[in-house]
């Protein structure tokens, strides 16, 4: 078994091809990698952005020809690279079975496009286009708002401040006291009392037609008074000279008021013709009552003004007691209504604003940052940060940041993108499976970050994480302090760390969140879920 194994291997070739060593910017090279192995040997080719400083544009698949014994497999991959110069495409690492094979490295040069002026008219740059925002449906939210407003006021309007037509009995009460009197006499005689033989009813609307005036005109105490009681007033009033009535007038009055007496408590039956011979006499009465009593001074006209005032001021003070009422029955009712469905933190932070919740229901942004790309979902555009690394670092590697937020704004998202520049490749026959960046270490220098910029009672827990796509990574989270700028106080906040690393290229996307706040536990789940940090299908390139 020993013998075969060893013959696998001796036999096994690793040979680079490819089309071309010079192109110009943005021209792709065919890159090619035969392997010629035994049919029995376990093959693994390179896999994603290993031919870095060039770009891996498209790996084709792998052609698999039989040469009698052995498989001769062949991979071409497209190379190409937008910045002129001379690059090294690195020495790639190619499995077969147990062993690693390196291939040889390759200088590569990328020219310019020459371009003749006089030839190729230039142009301005183009100014950046504003791209408006797409259309979301807050409008119908509005109109549905607007809506149930104005149905409210309009109900408010048609109910309490509308001014309502006034019904016969309400034009008959704003009547003077005269007029008011003699259409009650109109209406009693187009009555139908006495046809009816209905002599009590009659007897009985007639004495409170003019005891109502009396009330009104001359004795405010006409309506509970009796009849005995009425005329000695009446009398009084006569002889001191404060109502010029005569005794005939008063004697008639009298007259009437006693018969009628009669007519209620004794059954008295007086005919018709009496009947409507008393109401003639009380039509008269009213009018030489009316003509008796003075014209009222510009004194009492000026408090009657005054005091219909004061009752239109009462009544639109009431009818905004009654608004301002129902409207803060309406929007109570419509707090607990909404509160009991949605509950009454959620409809709390609706009407008084609370960032996270604002930040989870806007619109989201999905997109690619750094390369290789980070592809996430976060709830604002992350903005690229340009951060100086010492020049000692800049020879070595190379870091593009995108964020959104700091870590003192307590919410923030962060992706960070190093790259290795040219690592040290082994030499033929070398082995190694160690990774350029240790994702424990990485980690630790993280916390380490988070100290230094003033966090404190910081805990920490590590799981392996796999993203959506079958990625894997570490994940680092856990709690800490948060000083508040300006301030000795602190806030307390979650945070957590997903990192992703190859032989190159570490991948870092950071995130802190306010602690105890659901929103905020709502966005992270849904960034989280959205990470890839390779996005193309993963194929099985063994054989």
């Amino acid at each position: 078994m020993l013998f075969f194994l060893g013959t696998t291997l001796a036999t096994a070739q690793v040979k680079t091809e490819v089309d071309t060593t010079t192109i110009r910017i943005g021209e792709q090279i065919n890159y090619k990698i035969n392997v010629q192995a035994d049919s029995t040997a376990l093959v693994v080719f390179p896999e994603g952005q290993t031919f870095m400083p060039l770009e891996n544009v498209e790996a084709l698949k792998i052609d698999t020809t039989k040469q009698k014994a052995q498989f001769l497999l062949s991979r071409v991959y497209k190379l190409t690279q937008f910045d002129s110069g001379a690059y090294t495409i690195p020495r790639q690492k190619i499995i077969i079975g147990e062993k690693s094979f390196f291939t040889d490295s390759l200088r590569v040069n990328v020219n310019t496009v020459t371009v003749d002026t006089t030839k190729q008219k230039l142009y301005d740059i183009k100014p950046i286009i504003d791209v408006e925002e797409a259309g979301s449906d807050w409008w119908k939210g509005l109109l549905i708002i607007i809506g149930i407003v104005g149905l409210v006021a309009f109900l408010l309007y048609w109910f309490i401040w509308r001014k309502k037509p006034l019904s016969e009995e309400e034009q008959i009460a704003l009547l003077p006291p005269y007029d008011r009197a003699k259409l009650a006499l109109q209406k009693l005689d187009e009555s139908q009392y006495l046809i009816r033989s209905e002599v009590k009813e009659y007897y009985s609307e007639l004495t409170f037609i003019i005891r109502k005036y009396l009330d009104e005109k001359v004795y405010d105490r006409a309506l509970e008074s009796t009849t005995s009681e009425l005329v000695a007033r009446l009398n009084l009033l006569k002889e001191g000279n404060q109502i010029p009535l005569s005794k005939e007038t008063i004697l008639h009055i009298e007259s009437i008021l006693k018969r009628a007496d009669l007519v209620k408590f004794a059954k008295s039956a007086p005919d018709t013709a009496l009947a409507e011979m008393d109401k003639s006499t009380i039509d008269k009465a009213i009018d030489n009552v009316k003509v008796s009593l003075p014209e009222p001074s510009e004194e009492e006209k000026l408090l009657d003004k005054k005091y219909k005032e004061a009752q239109e001021r009462k009544k639109k003070r009431q009818k905004i007691a009654l608004t301002v009422g129902v409207s803060l029955f309406l929007l109570i009712a419509t707090f607990i209504g909404f509160g009991v469905k949605y509950g009454f933190g959620y409809v709390k932070d609706t009407i008084i604003g609370h960032e996270s919740k604002t930040l989870l229901e806007g619109q989201w942004v999905k997109s690619a940052y750094g390369f290789p790309p980070v592809y996430i979902e976060t709830p604002k555009v992350l903005k690229r940060v340009e951060i100086e690394l010492p020049e000692e670092v800049q020879q070595q590697m190379s870091r593009t940041t995108f964020a959104y937020g700091t870590l003192l704004d307590v919410f923030s998202v962060v992706v960070n993108t190093t790259t290795v520049n040219a690592p040290k490749q082994p030499t033929q026959g070398e082995t190694t499976e160690n990774p350029t960046f240790d994702l424990l270490k990485v980690s630790e220098q993280t916390i380490e970050g988070f100290e230094a910029k003033g966090a404190a009672n910081i805990t920490v827990k590590k799981e392996k994480f796999i993203t959506p796509n079958k990625a894997e990574g570490l994940k680092t989270f856990g709690t800490l302090s948060l000083p508040v700028p300006n301030s000795e106080a602190s806030v307390d906040a979650s945070y957590m760390v997903l990192a992703f690393a190859n032989e190159n290229v570490l991948q870092q996307i950071v995130i802190t969140w306010p602690l105890d706040d659901d929103y905020a536990d709502d966005m992270i789940e849904r960034i989280v879920n959205s990470v890839e940090v390779n996005p193309e299908e993963i194929q099985d390139n063994t054989k």
